[in-house]
C-alpha cells in the first residue's frame, strides 16, 4: 500500500496484545488449518544439502493466533529435514503493533513461545505490505497468511448506502469486484516472485462460500447490515453527518471460490505465467467461539462483553477514522463508544440472533 492509502484506510488491529486475545475465533480458524499446512510441508521435496528453509506469516497482527501453528510447522519440518536453521518471517503493513508481536513471538506477552524450547529457529520482523514484493526472488520456502488478505490495498470508493462490500450494489459493487481481482493478482504475483520452485502457499482467506454464507452471516443477525443500520441510526439522530457516513466504508473484498480461483487456472493470466498453481481450494465455516460458550453459561451480558471486543479489535480504527477530524477528540471518542455500546445493548437483548462464524476458502499453491 502507498503511505497515502495507508493514512486514508487507518487500518490497525488493537495493539498491545489485545487482538489475539479477543480473536479466539482467529486462532480457531489457523488451528483447523494445521492438518492442511503440515500435508503441504510434507509434500514439499527438500533438497538434503538445502541449509535453511524461511516460512513467511504475512499479516500476523501481534502473532498470538499463528503460535501454535508454527510450533507445530517447526517440529514437522525438523522431522523431515532436521539439518535446517528455520527462518521465520513476520509480516505486517507500517501501522501494526510490533512491539506487541515481538514481545508475543520471543513469550514476553500473553502467551508461551516456541522459542523456548526450538533450537536454530530466527525469527524476522517485516514492517511491509503483502501489495508488496517482501522477500528476495527465489527465497521463500513456505507462505502463510489468514484472515488477512480481504484488507484492500485501497478503497475504491465510498458506499452510499452501506459499510460494507457485501452489502453494495451497482457500479459500486463492481468497483469493489475489479479491485479486489485486481488485488489479489498482485498479491500472487508478488509471492511468485519470492518462491522457489516447489514453494507452497496457504492462505485462509475470507469468502463468500456457494451457499451465501460470509463473516457474521450464517444464521441470525447479519452483522454487517447490523453495522449499517446502527451507523444509519447515528446519521439520523445527527450523530454523525453524510460525509462520516460514507467515509465508513470498510476497505474490503470477500472473493468467492471462484475469483479466488480464477488466475490459478488460466493459462493466459500473468499469474499462471508466473509458474503459479491451484493446488486445493475448500471452504469451511469456524463457529463462533462466544456464540458456542453462551449455549453453556447461558449468560447474556457476559456474551455481548466477549462478543463486541473481537469486532472491536478489526474495525473501530476505521469507524474512529471516519469522524471529521475536526471534531474535538473526546467527541469522536464518545460517538465510536456509544456506536459499540449500542452495539452490545442489542447482542445482551437479544443473544440468540447474535454470531460472528467466520467463513474462510482454504487454498494451497505451489510454484511449479
Amino acid at each position: 500500500m502507498s503511505a497515502k492509502s495507508e493514512s486514508l484506510q487507518n487500518i490497525t488491529m488493537s495493539g498491545g496484545g489485545v487482538y489475539s486475545l479477543a480473536t479466539r475465533g482467529a486462532e480457531d480458524v489457523i488451528n483447523k488449518a494445521a492438518p492442511l499446512v503440515i500435508d503441504a510441508l510434507n509434500s514439499m521435496s527438500i533438497p538434503e544439502d538445502q541449509s535453511d528453509f524461511t516460512f513467511a506469516d504475512m499479516g500476523t497482527a501481534d502473532g498470538g493466533t499463528s503460535l501454535k501453528l508454527v510450533e507445530n510447522f517447526i517440529n514437522s519440518l525438523r522431522k523431515k529435514s532436521p539439518q535446517l536453521d528455520i527462518n521465520i518471517v513476520y509480516v505486517d503493513q507500517p501501522k501494526n503493533d510490533f512491539n506487541s508481536l515481538v514481545q508475543t513471538v520471543l513469550g514476553l506477552g500473553h502467551f508461551p513461545s516456541y522459542l523456548e524450547t526450538a533450537e536454530n529457529v530466527y525469527p524476522f520482523f517485516s514492517a511491509n505490505s503483502f501489495y508488496k514484493q517482501i522477500l528476495p526472488d527465489n527465497s521463500l520456502d513456505f507462505g502463510f497468511s489468514a484472515t488477512a488478505m480481504h484488507w484492500l490495498s485501497q478503497k475504491p470508493c465510498d458506499l452510499s448506502q452501506h459499510v460494507h462490500m457485501v452489502g453494495a450494489e451497482g457500479e459500486e459493487y463492481l468497483q469493489f469486484a475489479e479491485q479486489g481481482k485486481k488485488d489479489w493478482e498482485t498479491i500472487l504475483l508478488h509471492r511468485a516472485r519470492e518462491l522457489k520452485s516447489g514453494g507452497q502457499l496457504v492462505f485462509l482467506n475470507f469468502c463468500r462460500d456457494q451457499n451465501g454464507k460470509y463473516l457474521g452471516n450464517t444464521t441470525g443477525v447479519n452483522m454487517f447490515n447490523n453495522f449499517a443500520q446502527i451507523w444509519s441510526d447515528f446519521l439520523e439522530k445527527g450523530r454523525i453527518n453524510q460525509q462520516e457516513f460514507r467515509r465508513m466504508t470498510l476497505p474490503q473484498y470477500y472473493n468467492t471460490v471462484e475469483e479466488f480461483s480464477a488466475p490459478l487456472q488460466n493459462p493466459s493470466n500473468p499469474v499462471y505465467q508466473a509458474g503459479l498453481r491451484l493446488k486445493q481450494i475448500e471452504t469451511h465455516v469456524t463457529p463462533c467461539p462466544f456464540a458456542e460458550s453462551f449455549k453453556d453459561h447461558q449468560d447474556s451480558k457476559r456474551f455481548a462483553g466477549e462478543y463486541i471486543p473481537t469486532i472491536r479489535s478489526w474495525n473501530e480504527s476505521i469507524f474512529f477514522g471516519a469522524l471529521d477530524s475536526e471534531r474535538p477528540l473526546e467527541e469522536r471518542k464518545q460517538i465510536i463508544s456509544d456506536y459499540y455500546q449500542t452495539y452490545q445493548h442489542q447482542v445482551q437483548e437479544s443473544p440468540e440472533e447474535h454470531r460472528m462464524d467466520y467463513v474462510h476458502a482454504f487454498t494451497v499453491i505451489e510454484r511449479i
